[in-house]
């Protein structure tokens, strides 16, 4: 897959992690959102991470979106348990073939036969240990950071981070710098915008997608392969790519078969790539109408009223129940509400997300941009829906 470095924009944020930017809030925690299949994760390990090494800060990253299975309170623990025994490294090894039960790290007993699990520890000593043991700052990297809030353990673990930033930092010196990102900025909010968030009064950044300098470095790499497509349209292939939602894979997916030597499409290949680019743009939204035509009535309602309101979404209130009443025509008790919502989150792909707090949420972001479309354009509920609910009557 190609990648595209954005070294500029790896160093910025790595200079303000160490408090080297003025009016930045970043040493206290920096949050990032960024729509999923953007590049973020890319851009987290492929960038980011490099040139905190490069500055001798040891980075420790995990996605809480690799292993849904796992909770993800014992992934972060895990992750730096595993950081921590590679930083020990002979020292814990010799312990444990001596027979030792535990290490001393800078004043922090280490159970030798739980390093890479931090069972024996709290979070915040772990990293205290980590610190201690690699006489350097570390970045603890958590990407797609709002599936934390899903678990008591996740939540936990945040709360911990937060502890262990608040012990380790100093004015003037940063030893725990903490990056969280996530696909969805409403859910990522939930970790910083009431008084019992762990992180509250930090704010959540977009991290920048890629932009013209993407499409120029493509322009290049398809002019030094196919001399006689030159000059390329970048304004053209440049607007075809915010058609993709600015997403590399369906972007170069698509690039390959229109420069494929078996394409059949006439004129410049500039035109194609639009014409492919709305055509993605049609079919990612008819496939969300019909995956909403799909679901019960009531399911249809409880998700239609968690589109309209957001992150102010209550689901038993009584005008929650009376707006399902309004759209079913059937009285709707709090537990077939309950039961929708279920419903819901049993889907595969699950449709709604559901945090420890039994707070709802869509699960996809892209369904609230594609609802606020509809709604712009006067064309919601969709056609199909309504026919389904005239069926259902």
């Amino acid at each position: 897959m190609l990648y595209h470095a954005r070294t500029q924009l790896a160093s910025s944020l790595a200079d303000a992690l160490q408090g080297k930017t003025p009016f930045s809030d970043a040493p206290n925690g920096l949050f990032l959102a960024a729509p999923r299949r953007t590049g973020k994760s890319t851009f987290l390990q492929a960038d980011l991470m490099p040139e905190l090494d490069r500055r001798q800060i040891v980075g420790v990253y995990v996605d809480l979106w690799a292993d849904q299975n796992r909770d993800p309170g014992a992934l972060i623990a895990e992750a730096v348990g595993r950081a921590l025994l590679k930083q020990l490294g002979v020292v814990a090894k010799t312990a444990r073939s001596a027979g030792l039960e535990s290490i001393n790290v800078g004043g922090i007993k280490i159970d030798t036969s739980k390093i890479g699990k931090v069972d024996g520890t709290t979070l915040a000593d772990a990293l205290r240990a980590l610190v201690e043991a690699a006489k350097n700052p570390v970045a603890l990297i958590i990407d797609e950071a709002q599936h934390a809030l899903t678990s008591v353990a996740g939540e936990t673990a945040m709360a911990a981070l937060k502890s262990a930033r608040d012990q380790l930092n100093r004015p003037g010196q940063v030893q725990l710098m903490l990056v969280m990102s996530g696909s969805d900025r409403d859910k990522l909010l939930r970790l910083v915008n009431t008084n019992a968030a762990p992180f509250y009064g930090s704010q959540i950044q977009r991290l920048p997608e890629l932009g013209a300098e993407f499409i120029a470095h493509i322009a290049e790499l398809i002019i030094r392969q196919r001399p006689e497509l030159a000059p390329v349209d970048e304004a053209i292939l440049g607007d075809a790519f915010q058609h993709f939602g600015q997403r590399p894979q369906f972007f170069m997916e698509a690039l390959g078969q229109v420069l494929s030597p078996l394409a059949t499409y006439a004129g410049k290949f500039e035109e194609a790539m639009r014409a492919k680019a709305h055509q993605q743009l049609q079919d990612d939204e008819d496939q969300m109408e019909r995956d909403y035509a799909a679901l019960k009535p009531l399911e249809q309602a409880v998700l239609w009223r968690m589109l309209e309101l957001g992150t102010r979404y209550r689901p038993y209130d009584a005008e929650a129940l009376q707006f399902y009443k309004d759209k079913t025509g059937d009285k709707v008790t709090v537990a077939k509400a309950q039961k929708a919502l279920e419903g819901l989150r049993a889907h595969q792909p699950s449709v709604i997300w559901k945090s420890a707090r039994s707070e709802y949420s869509v699960e996809d972001a892209a369904m609230a941009r594609w609802y606020a479309q509809r709604i712009a354009a006067g064309t919601w509920p969709p056609e199909s829906a309504q026919l389904d609910w005239l069926e259902d009557q």
